[in-house]
């Protein structure tokens, strides 16, 4: 006790000193819990635009679904099923749909296409399906026209009015044929969906396959990405292992591969940033340490062990570095807290380009308590790697020449 109530005081013999050796740590902290903050906050807004446009956080399919996609691997629309998911903690949404591929024809054009049976108002819900109307109208219940993506509708020259012919094979073997007129055009921010097929009313669809009260998956929302294993938890706790649920991850496997390849060249960054403050906190520790040469020669030659100075020196810097830590914890907290909620905007080309795929042009920064831990503990784990310098340097000191000096 004693030995840290020395250290205290040695701190502050010298303010200007401590001060410098704080701030280097502090900053350091800041920068690091920005970066990390800017980094999820980016990797979250592309998971959401990427579930909000199509897959969903999670889907609830037929277990042999995923493997073959055909439509009699289908589940059914008990009544108290979706009220069920609804119920599971963090699920905001949960959207019914029935697809299946098909032949899709406009007079003499054919081409083979997905048909996806939805509900118009959950569907626009989750999706946000009708912005990308661009010309027609959206659906509405139990209507009987489609919806075209745009490169389908230019390879088989469809316009608004045009009757579309859907063939395909129905629920266990029945044949499934029908006339749809076009209600409206979509145009998706990504060109596999602007290529993937047409959409119907879910209740048109079911009499279209002859699938009553079916679905081949239900697409979850939840809160946030990072609840995706819990809801998955908890949909097994209630269903068992009747169902498959697949996470976003599972669906959209391009777009885990393109976080893991940025995150492995954000490592890299991160790397150079801790170099920097590691460097950065050293110098000031051996500026401290020059500045103390004869101090503690003196000390050592009036009848201080070393090893209780170096002790004492080490508690120092320690101190130091739980002080800049905390105060940088402290000034990032609410630092990021207004970034979250007032995301930077994208201006000029970048700003066009990220619209151009449907994502809002915002430089947005997530609210995390792992974010501040994490940096906050490495930079933490960085002085505390640093502090065995002046323990070493106070064990090999040389009395004599440390007095002369």
């Amino acid at each position: 006790m004693k030995d840290l109530k020395m250290a205290w005081r040695n701190l502050w013999r010298n303010k200007r000193r401590t001060l410098i050796t704080v701030m280097s740590i502090f900053f350091g902290v800041v920068l690091s819990t920005m970066m990390g903050s800017m980094q999820e906050g980016i990797y979250g807004s592309m998971i959401d635009n990427v579930v909000k446009t199509y897959s969903g956080h999670v889907q609830i399919q037929h277990k042999d679904y995923n493997a073959h996609k055909s439509i009699n691997n289908t589940i059914d629309q008990t009544d108290g099923l979706l009220d069920s998911v609804l119920n599971i903690a963090h699920v905001k949404a949960a959207v019914p749909r029935l697809k299946s591929y098909t032949l899709i024809s406009n007079g003499d054009k054919t081409r083979g296409g997905m048909l996806i049976g939805i509900d118009p108002e959950k569907e626009n819900n989750l999706t946000g399906l009708k912005q990308w109307v661009v010309k027609g109208s959206y659906l509405q219940k139990s209507d009987q026209g489609l919806l075209i993506a745009k490169n389908l509708a230019k390879h088989l020259e469809a316009e608004l009015g045009d009757t579309i012919i859907l063939m395909s094979q129905g629920y266990h073997g029945a044949s499934a044929a029908g006339l749809y007129p076009v209600r409206g055009i979509l145009e998706f921010p990504t060109p596999e969906l602007n290529s993937m097929g047409v959409y119907l009313d879910l209740e048109t669809t079911r009499q279209f396959f002859y699938a009553y009260e079916k679905m081949t998956e239900i697409a979850l929302l939840a809160d946030d990405y990072e609840d995706v294993p819990t809801i998955e938890k908890e949909l097994y706790d209630v269903f068992d292992d009747r169902y498959n649920y697949l996470s976003w991850k599972e669906l959209s496997p391009e777009l885990v591969q393109f976080i893991n390849s940025d995150k492995a060249s954000g490592v890299l960054m991160k790397a150079i940033l801790y170099l920097v403050i590691g460097f950065g906190i050293l110098g000031t520790i051996m500026m401290m340490m020059a500045e103390r040469r004869r101090e503690m020669g003196v000390m050592v030659a009036v009848g201080m062990q070393k090893y209780r100075l170096g002790k004492i020196i080490w508690y120092e810097t320690m101190m130091i570095g739980f002080i800049g830590v905390i105060a940088g914890f402290v000034f990032s907290l609410p630092l990021v807290g207004w970034f979250s909620a007032n995301p930077i905007p994208i201006t000029g080309e970048y700003g066009a380009a990220y619209e151009q795929f449907g994502m809002e042009p915002l430089l947005y920064f997530k609210l995390s308590a792992s974010v501040f831990l994490n940096q906050a503990l490495i930079v933490f784990l960085i002085t505390f790697g640093i502090s065995a310098y002046p323990y070493q340097l106070v064990r090999r000191l040389n009395t004599i020449e440390a007095i002369r000096g």
